[in-house]
């Protein structure tokens, strides 16, 4: 059996949904990964009367289409979709078989309406927790869209066209051959990228003022929109998708009550959770600059204008970088911030992991397992990390770890092959070959956007006091963005809901 058994038993009541029966068309020859997926789509079928299998040619050996019978759905998995990927099998599988794909009426609108031949390719690797929700987005366009297709290719097993191609980063899209955009993707910022929606600012501009207005859509905006919806008032949301950073996390165990989640399961949730309430979301935006008048006015950058009597800034942070030359030009070309999602592309490879904090030495650990040798650039004289991981790093055989280094560039032609750096002492100059950087020195506040505006601390965190106020009265901050002296998602949803009770108070006295 490819599936073990608790992935079986978790599986039979979504083969209870299938409506229509499906045929999962797989080509196959006699090498081992063939047989892998030959096994795994007979025993699929044989758990479900509704599901089939027939042998065909397809572009890539091996791989299988999931079809009606007698219909071509354009869903493709080349590779076995094990893994973080299982679930988007599943989720093909049920709706090609006619049930229809939990989006908005507006979205379906907008997939049908798409009058022209794109063809998708998505480059994964099956510990990747962000390249599902792209998969997934993907498949639903194909469902609708007759149009449209989109195949599926697991890295580990197509290795070749992976380096062949250059692909240095998961999930990478690809449309009509051409490159089209990687990293975490909402459907609607897909059908955005694709010129396929257009921003009303007519509509926007016209949104009657909030009580509170929340801009960001991760752990503390959240918080912040359920309690300020919980006390009835007028409550918008601001946010290009939910979830913020913690998307990028996989394994959370330090929320309380919860024994193990994984980032993007736990902001799905949430996302659930803010759906109970009648919070006005704005997706698909960006702030560009707040203004205090008579109401406080956000603009944002499509041009349009919201108001509010109140505003709750969570707009999260973002992985710092090193600023040196190659960072920018080399990005997803071997510069990469995510062990979990891009470690297997760099199978049997030379890296370099730049931090030797607690998120620095984990990568250097998880990819230890992977790579061939990691070394482990840290600019200060000793590590940061706590002490277990520091004993379970200098265990390794693979891995080197080089202190009081100062990062100077980062070289290569179409993808890194190098790093240099300086003894921060000596000045001594060390250049080793690599095909990976791994950059993960901390987080950077997003609020580049409230210059003149907010008092910030010198490295840009908004300043607050402990109701979450900044120092306009009517203005509160939450989560990563601010000075807390902790980032930790427990801590960022109490700010959030610190700050949405400091401005419902607000409010009252005002």
């Amino acid at each position: 059996m490819v599936l073990e058994r608790d992935i079986r038993d978790g599986l039979l009541p979504y083969l209870e949904l299938v409506e229509q029966n499906v045929v999962l068309r797989v080509c196959a020859e006699t090498d081992e990964n063939s047989q892998k997926t030959l096994d795994f789509v007979n025993e699929i079928a044989e758990m479900s009367a509704k599901v089939s299998v027939e042998k065909v040619a397809l572009e890539r050996v091996p791989s299988f289409a999931v079809d009606r019978v007698g219909e071509s759905s354009g869903i493709v998995f080349a590779g076995l979709p094990l893994g973080h990927e299982f679930t988007s099998f599943v989720m093909a599988l049920v709706q090609v078989s006619g049930r229809p794909p939990k989006v908005s009426d507006k979205i379906v609108q907008q997939i049908k309406k798409i009058n022209r031949e794109l063809k998708f390719t998505t480059y994964v690797s099956l510990s990747c927790h962000n390249c599902p929700e792209v998969v997934q987005a993907l498949n639903i366009m194909a469902v609708l869209n007759p149009k449209i297709s989109h195949t599926m290719v697991e890295g580990g097993t197509f290795q070749s066209e992976v380096e062949a191609k250059e692909i240095m980063s998961v999930p990478s899209v690809l449309l009509n051959g051409e490159e089209f955009g990687g990293g975490r993707m909402t459907l609607e910022q897909i059908l955005h990228k694709l010129g396929e929606t257009s921003v009303d600012n007519s509509e926007l501009n016209s949104k009657d003022p909030y009580d509170v207005l929340v801009v960001g859509g991760g752990p503390a905006g959240s918080a912040a929109a359920i309690y300020a919806a919980r006390k009835g008032i007028r409550t918008g949301l601001l946010s290009e998708t939910i979830g913020g950073q913690v998307l990028e996390t996989l394994g959370i165990e330090n929320i309380i009550g919860t024994k193990y989640t994984e980032g993007p399961k736990f902001m799905a949730e949430v996302a659930e959770h803010i759906a109970e309430y009648p919070v006005d979301i704005i997706s698909t935006q960006r702030a560009k600059s707040l203004e205090k008048k008579e109401l406080l006015e956000l603009t944002l950058e499509s041009g349009a204008m919201l108001k509010s009597k109140t505003i709750v800034i969570a707009t999260g942070a973002r992985w710092r970088s090193i600023g040196v030359k190659g960072e920018q030009e080399f990005k997803n070309k071997g510069i990469a911030y995510c062990p979990h999602c891009d470690g297997p592309l760099f199978a049997g490879k030379d890296v370099a992991v730049i931090g030797g904090g607690n998120s620095g030495i984990e990568a250097a650990i998880d990819l230890a397992g992977i790579v061939n040798h990691v070394t482990v650039v840290e600019f200060m004289p000793e590590l940061k990390a706590d002490k277990v991981l520091q004993e379970r790093l200098f265990s390794l055989k693979n891995v080197t770890v080089v202190t009081n280094a100062q990062t100077k560039e980062i070289t290569g032609t179409t993808k890194v092959e190098g790093l240099s750096f300086a003894d921060r002492v000596s000045n001594e100059a060390t250049s080793i070959a690599v095909q990976g950087v791994f950059i993960l020195i901390g987080l950077m506040p997003n609020t580049e956007w409230l210059d003149g505006v907010l008092e910030r601390t010198k490295m840009g965190e908004i300043i607050v006091d402990k109701r979450g106020t900044t120092n306009i009265p009517n203005v509160f901050a939450a989560g990563d963005c601010t000075d807390a002296p902790y980032k930790q998602i427990i801590i960022s949803m109490g700010s959030g809901a610190t700050a949405a009770l400091g401005a419902f108070d607000y409010l009252i006295r005002n």
